[in-house]
Protein backbone atom coordinates (compact mmCIF):
# COMPACT_ATOMS: atom_id res chain seq x y z
CA UNK A 1 0.00 0.00 0.00
CA UNK A 2 0.88 3.64 -0.57
CA UNK A 3 0.35 4.83 2.60
CA UNK A 4 2.56 8.61 3.58
CA UNK A 5 3.75 9.58 7.06
CA UNK A 6 1.70 11.76 8.87
CA UNK A 7 2.30 15.12 10.60
CA UNK A 8 3.15 14.86 14.36
CA UNK A 9 4.05 16.14 17.52
CA UNK A 10 5.71 13.61 19.74
CA UNK A 11 6.48 14.59 23.40
CA UNK A 12 8.10 11.82 25.96
CA UNK A 13 7.66 11.63 29.54
CA UNK A 14 11.04 10.23 30.48
CA UNK A 15 9.07 6.78 31.04
CA UNK A 16 9.54 3.54 29.59
CA UNK A 17 6.73 2.47 31.33
CA UNK A 18 4.69 5.13 30.57
CA UNK A 19 1.34 5.54 28.55
CA UNK A 20 0.95 7.08 25.30
CA UNK A 21 -2.26 9.38 24.50
CA UNK A 22 -3.01 9.19 20.95
CA UNK A 23 -4.75 12.54 20.08
CA UNK A 24 -6.79 12.96 16.98
CA UNK A 25 -7.86 16.15 16.17
CA UNK A 26 -11.47 17.10 14.62
CA UNK A 27 -12.24 18.18 10.90
CA UNK A 28 -10.18 21.57 10.41
CA UNK A 29 -7.83 20.87 13.41
CA UNK A 30 -4.25 19.52 13.19
CA UNK A 31 -1.50 18.39 15.50
CA UNK A 32 -1.73 21.07 18.11
CA UNK A 33 -5.02 20.98 18.21
CA UNK A 34 -5.71 18.72 21.45
CA UNK A 35 -2.28 19.50 23.10
CA UNK A 36 -4.33 21.93 25.45
CA UNK A 37 -5.98 19.12 26.73
CA UNK A 38 -3.68 16.51 27.48
CA UNK A 39 -2.50 18.02 30.61
CA UNK A 40 -5.59 18.17 32.17
CA UNK A 41 -6.51 14.36 31.40
CA UNK A 42 -3.63 13.26 33.44
CA UNK A 43 0.11 13.69 34.30
CA UNK A 44 3.30 11.12 33.10
CA UNK A 45 2.08 9.88 29.77
CA UNK A 46 3.89 10.50 26.69
CA UNK A 47 2.17 12.36 24.20
CA UNK A 48 1.64 11.31 20.45
CA UNK A 49 -0.68 14.24 18.44
CA UNK A 50 -1.78 13.39 14.69
CA UNK A 51 -2.63 15.59 11.71
CA UNK A 52 -4.67 13.60 9.20
CA UNK A 53 -3.69 13.10 5.60
CA UNK A 54 -6.74 14.11 3.89
CA UNK A 55 -7.89 17.68 3.30
CA UNK A 56 -11.76 19.18 2.83
CA UNK A 57 -11.78 22.67 1.53
CA UNK A 58 -8.45 23.26 3.41
CA UNK A 59 -9.80 21.60 6.34
CA UNK A 60 -7.60 18.82 7.88
CA UNK A 61 -9.44 15.58 8.46
CA UNK A 62 -7.93 11.73 8.94
CA UNK A 63 -10.53 10.41 6.17
CA UNK A 64 -12.81 11.49 3.18
CA UNK A 65 -16.36 11.70 3.81
CA UNK A 66 -19.17 11.36 1.26
CA UNK A 67 -21.75 14.45 2.62
CA UNK A 68 -22.26 15.32 6.23
CA UNK A 69 -22.01 11.97 8.41
CA UNK A 70 -21.84 9.72 5.43
CA UNK A 71 -18.27 8.33 5.56
CA UNK A 72 -16.19 7.14 2.46
CA UNK A 73 -15.38 3.94 4.10
CA UNK A 74 -13.18 2.35 1.41
CA UNK A 75 -10.74 5.88 2.94
CA UNK A 76 -11.50 5.15 6.19
CA UNK A 77 -9.88 0.94 5.65
CA UNK A 78 -6.98 2.78 3.92
CA UNK A 79 -6.37 5.56 6.28
CA UNK A 80 -6.68 3.23 9.41
CA UNK A 81 -4.33 1.00 8.38
CA UNK A 82 -1.96 4.11 6.78
CA UNK A 83 -2.16 5.75 10.65
CA UNK A 84 -1.76 2.34 12.21
CA UNK A 85 1.35 1.17 10.21
CA UNK A 86 2.93 5.01 10.74
CA UNK A 87 2.44 4.67 14.76
CA UNK A 88 4.14 1.25 14.49
CA UNK A 89 7.33 3.04 12.85
CA UNK A 90 6.98 6.11 15.17
CA UNK A 91 7.17 3.47 17.75
CA UNK A 92 10.21 1.69 16.93
CA UNK A 93 12.00 5.28 16.61
CA UNK A 94 10.81 6.85 19.64
CA UNK A 95 11.27 4.00 21.73
CA UNK A 96 7.40 4.45 23.27
CA UNK A 97 5.50 0.87 23.75
CA UNK A 98 3.42 0.47 21.02
CA UNK A 99 0.95 -1.85 23.07
CA UNK A 100 0.37 0.47 25.91
CA UNK A 101 -0.95 3.61 23.47
CA UNK A 102 -4.36 5.54 24.72
CA UNK A 103 -6.38 7.26 21.69
CA UNK A 104 -7.92 10.44 22.72
CA UNK A 105 -10.43 11.38 19.52
CA UNK A 106 -12.68 14.42 19.17
CA UNK A 107 -15.22 14.02 16.11
CA UNK A 108 -13.14 12.91 13.04
CA UNK A 109 -10.42 11.90 15.09
CA UNK A 110 -12.86 10.01 17.56
CA UNK A 111 -14.27 7.76 14.07
CA UNK A 112 -10.87 7.13 13.31
CA UNK A 113 -9.74 6.18 16.74
CA UNK A 114 -13.10 3.51 16.37
CA UNK A 115 -12.16 2.13 13.15
CA UNK A 116 -8.88 1.39 14.76
CA UNK A 117 -10.65 -0.53 17.54
CA UNK A 118 -12.84 -2.16 14.71
CA UNK A 119 -10.23 -2.93 12.76
CA UNK A 120 -7.48 -3.83 14.96
CA UNK A 121 -9.57 -5.15 18.13
CA UNK A 122 -6.23 -6.33 19.74
CA UNK A 123 -3.95 -2.89 19.77
CA UNK A 124 -5.36 -0.07 21.57
CA UNK A 125 -4.83 -0.18 25.42
CA UNK A 126 -8.00 1.93 25.49
CA UNK A 127 -10.04 5.22 23.83
CA UNK A 128 -11.71 7.98 24.91
CA UNK A 129 -14.15 9.37 21.73
CA UNK A 130 -15.52 12.39 22.13
CA UNK A 131 -18.52 12.76 19.75
CA UNK A 132 -18.16 9.83 17.77
CA UNK A 133 -20.31 8.39 15.13
CA UNK A 134 -19.57 4.29 14.53
CA UNK A 135 -17.08 4.80 10.99
CA UNK A 136 -17.81 1.16 9.67
CA UNK A 137 -21.10 -0.73 8.77
CA UNK A 138 -22.15 -4.48 8.32
CA UNK A 139 -19.07 -5.60 11.85
CA UNK A 140 -21.66 -7.15 13.86
CA UNK A 141 -19.32 -10.53 13.83
CA UNK A 142 -16.22 -9.64 12.23
CA UNK A 143 -13.91 -8.23 15.10
CA UNK A 144 -13.78 -9.42 18.88
CA UNK A 145 -11.05 -8.42 21.12
CA UNK A 146 -9.86 -10.83 24.13
CA UNK A 147 -8.06 -8.04 26.15
CA UNK A 148 -11.43 -6.18 27.20
CA UNK A 149 -9.91 -2.89 26.74
CA UNK A 150 -11.81 -0.04 27.91
CA UNK A 151 -13.64 2.85 26.30
CA UNK A 152 -14.93 6.09 27.05
CA UNK A 153 -17.96 7.49 24.59
CA UNK A 154 -19.33 10.93 25.28
CA UNK A 155 -22.30 12.53 23.36
CA UNK A 156 -23.88 16.06 23.39
CA UNK A 157 -27.80 15.62 23.95
CA UNK A 158 -28.37 18.81 21.94
CA UNK A 159 -25.92 17.72 19.02
CA UNK A 160 -27.94 18.02 16.38
CA UNK A 161 -25.10 15.89 13.90
CA UNK A 162 -25.23 12.78 15.40
CA UNK A 163 -28.43 10.78 16.46
CA UNK A 164 -28.47 9.38 19.85
CA UNK A 165 -29.88 5.57 18.67
CA UNK A 166 -26.87 5.51 16.83
CA UNK A 167 -24.99 6.09 19.29
CA UNK A 168 -26.33 3.68 22.07
CA UNK A 169 -26.19 1.41 18.89
CA UNK A 170 -22.24 1.98 18.35
CA UNK A 171 -21.10 1.68 22.37
CA UNK A 172 -23.51 -1.89 22.23
CA UNK A 173 -21.45 -2.83 19.39
CA UNK A 174 -18.15 -2.42 20.73
CA UNK A 175 -19.44 -4.05 24.28
CA UNK A 176 -20.82 -7.22 22.43
CA UNK A 177 -17.31 -7.51 20.98
CA UNK A 178 -15.11 -7.03 24.41
CA UNK A 179 -14.50 -3.81 24.96
CA UNK A 180 -15.79 -2.46 28.16
CA UNK A 181 -17.71 0.52 27.05
CA UNK A 182 -18.96 3.74 29.74
CA UNK A 183 -21.08 6.39 28.17
CA UNK A 184 -21.91 9.49 29.32
CA UNK A 185 -24.43 12.11 27.77
CA UNK A 186 -23.70 16.06 28.41
CA UNK A 187 -26.05 18.58 28.45
CA UNK A 188 -24.56 20.59 25.49
CA UNK A 189 -24.01 20.32 21.49
CA UNK A 190 -20.95 19.11 18.93
CA UNK A 191 -18.64 20.92 20.73
CA UNK A 192 -16.26 19.78 23.92
CA UNK A 193 -16.82 21.67 27.33
CA UNK A 194 -15.30 21.03 30.51
CA UNK A 195 -17.26 18.29 31.93
CA UNK A 196 -16.10 16.16 28.56
CA UNK A 197 -12.49 16.92 29.68
CA UNK A 198 -13.42 16.23 33.44
CA UNK A 199 -14.94 12.91 32.91
CA UNK A 200 -12.26 11.48 30.88
CA UNK A 201 -9.68 12.69 32.81
CA UNK A 202 -11.59 10.52 35.82
CA UNK A 203 -12.22 7.58 33.80
CA UNK A 204 -8.08 7.33 32.67
CA UNK A 205 -7.10 8.04 36.38
CA UNK A 206 -9.36 4.96 37.07
CA UNK A 207 -8.45 2.71 34.33
CA UNK A 208 -4.91 3.57 33.50
CA UNK A 209 -3.16 5.16 36.93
Amino acid sequence: MDFRPMQYIYEPVGNEAAYTLLLLHGTGGDERDLLPLAGSLGKGFNIVSLRGNVEEQGMPRFFRRLGMGVFDEEDVHFRTHEMVHFLQELAATEGFDINKMIAVGYSNGANIAGAALILYPEWLAGAVLFRPMQPLSGLEDSFETQRQQPVFMSSGTEDVTIDPAATAAYASLLSANGFKVSTYHINTGHNLVQQDISLAAEWIATNFQ
